[in-house]
């Protein structure tokens, strides 16, 4: 069971950070949060005293024992309560003040979904494995969704309730890829934006091997997989 580990406050926008062992990165992170904003660390069993650092600096600590990327998003999600819902990784690679626009899109109605591609500042940004099994799969994507999209990066926003509706099912590194394809089943209207990407605090949990990458790669592979819904349960109100 998901606990929340500090009082809930009213914010405009809730920013999901799913957190394993992001005690270096974290000052960085959650001091480039907007103002009025809330940070929602999402602490997925850290041993390095994420959690306790994040609840000094402020944020909203939730506890999810459950191992895994989706995991610990999914609980985010489902213990946010603003109409705005940002996600964003938690080891300083993308800085979360570039979700602004996104959140004016989403708040204007001209999308419902707004993702950041990430575009590397240095060589050593994106392993080349990572980014050639991104690569793969964003070809897999566009075939399967027809969007010209061209990441499946963690930084993005939608709506709260809507997103809610789309059901996800996948706790591991399949999320945000079931996300969009879930998304554009239900007729979303789905941007992308290049946004830059660092490289990140410490080791990577998911891609920063080819085992992990390819573990990704396997997950994700399986969301592509799922055939799309015969409804359009999730769809944006219009």
């Amino acid at each position: 069971m998901n606990a929340v580990t500090t009082s809930p406050t009213s914010s405009d926008v809730d920013v999901v950070l799913p957190c394993l062992n992001e005690a270096a990165a974290l000052p960085w992170v959650l001091a480039r949060i907007p103002d009025g904003w809330r940070a929602l660390v999402v602490d997925n069993g850290s041993t390095d005293g994420s959690a306790e650092l994040a609840r000094a600096r402020g944020a909203t600590v939730v506890n999810e024992p459950r191992r895994g990327f989706g995991a610990a998003c999914h609980a985010g999600l489902t213990a946010a309560t603003a109409d705005i819902v940002c996600f964003c990784d938690c080891d300083a690679s993308l800085d979360p003040s570039l979700l602004v626009p996104f959140v004016r899109e989403v708040h204007a109605g001209a999308a419902d979904l707004v993702l950041g591609r990430r575009r590397p500042q240095s060589r050593g940004a994106w392993p080349a494995h990572a980014r050639a099994g991104n690569l793969v799969l964003a070809r897999m994507l566009r075939r399967r969704t027809g969007l010209p999209l061209h990441d499946l990066g963690p930084l993005r926003a939608a709506r709260r309730e809507p997103l809610l509706a789309l059901g996800l099912t996948d706790r591991r590194s399949g999320y945000p890829l079931q996300m969009v394809v879930r998304a554009a089943d239900a007729g979303w209207r789905i941007s992308e934006h290049d946004v830059p990407y660092l490289p990140r605090a410490g080791a990577s949990k998911v891609t920063g091997t080819w085992r992990g990458t390819w573990q990704a790669v396997r997950d994700m592979s399986r969301v592509l997989a799922e055939p799309a819904p015969q409804t359009t349960g999730g769809g944006i109100p219009r």
